[in-house]
């Protein structure tokens, strides 16, 4: 599949590993006992839930191959050794809206920890993306959905 590879901190990564075991142990366990019930009601050729359990078997079965993709190409961040000289991956950056004065700080991450209500983007959004590299004080443009957008970097940490 993908060669794509993706940075995640410790708790990002946990808990990739955990859904693929219980999607592993759990979900495989549940979907044979629907496939077994299916297949005990009798003909097979015109068993709608027979179908449907089949079909969840195959989108189960993706999910895990994805996660296992995921997973091959996962690579843990120490997070003591961020540099907070300028934006990277795992950095909190507050930046301040140049139009409206509105202050945000965010945490860039991978896309699969994003999380906006716990204030962490994706380095692949738009914003994730203009702010990467820059250092306090840069200003960065950015073209987001609701269009161009100014904002200033006013902190960086770890």
């Amino acid at each position: 599949m993908s060669k794509k590879i993706s940075y995640y901190t410790k708790d990002g990564l946990d808990k990739l590993t955990q859904e693929l075991n219980t999607l592993k142990t759990k979900g495989r366990a549940d979907i044979a006992k629907q496939i077994a019930e299916a297949r005990d009601k009798g003909d097979l050729s015109e068993n709608a839930e027979y179908d449907a359990a089949k079909d969840a078997q195959g989108h189960l079965e993706a999910k895990i191959a994805q996660l296992e993709d995921l997973l091959s190409n996962a690579r843990l961040l120490d997070e003591t050794k961020i540099d907070t000289s300028s934006v990277s991956i795992l950095s909190k950056v507050t930046i301040k809206n140049k139009k409206n004065g509105a202050s945000m700080t965010y945490m860039l991450v991978s896309e699969e920890e994003a999380d906006l209500k716990a204030g962490k983007i994706s380095t692949q959004s738009p914003i994730g993306k203009g702010l990467l590299g820059k250092k306090k004080g840069d200003t960065a443009l950015i073209k987001t959905p609701a269009g161009e957008m100014e904002f200033e970097v006013v902190n960086i940490s770890a």
